[in-house]
């Protein structure tokens, strides 16, 4: 029984204010009994978010299903992963990805997940070594000045 499941640039296009609002009414009305499914759908619109508060409150919710709800584990691993992505969590969005590839190797949907938060680790620790080698060039040359001046008195 395959199911759709949008790639994982869909995070990227974010649920229209209205649409949000129609999620966020329908949880706040259910309360404290709130149902695992609305909390998930709520949970996914905040994740799609562009608000950094509201992604973070979509990957709490996400947890909280994830640790009370197992039957609906495999999705939230995607989700989690996907929101620890969009937060800048790299490691826990592999964490959570990798452990859904390990139950779906041929999941199209967290393969293309791990290819995005794969570029994003590189192009990281890229960007960090070139500011550390900027860093260290004008330590030498601040040092180099320093050490010119001291011979010359």
């Amino acid at each position: 029984m395959a199911r759709f499941l949008p790639d994982a640039a869909d995070a990227d296009s974010p649920l229209k204010a209205d649409e949000l609002q129609v999620l966020r009414a329908q949880y706040e009305k259910e309360g404290y009994y709130v149902g695992v499914q609305t909390k998930f759908n709520y949970a996914w619109g905040l994740i799609k978010s562009g608000s950094r508060n509201e992604q973070q409150e979509g990957v709490r919710l996400l947890s909280d299903i994830f640790r009370n709800a197992p039957e609906r584990r495999r999705e939230c691993l995607y989700y989690l992963a996907l929101g620890n992505y969009k937060l800048g969590n790299y490691a826990e969005a592999r964490r959570y990805n990798d452990l859904l590839l390990d139950h779906e190797p041929a999941n199209l949907q967290a393969s293309s997940l791990r290819g995005l938060i794969d570029d994003k680790v590189a192009k990281e620790g890229l960007m960090g070594v070139a500011i550390l080698s900027g860093v260290a060039i004008a330590a030498g040359v601040v040092g180099g000045m320093l050490f010119r001046g001291a011979k010359r008195r």
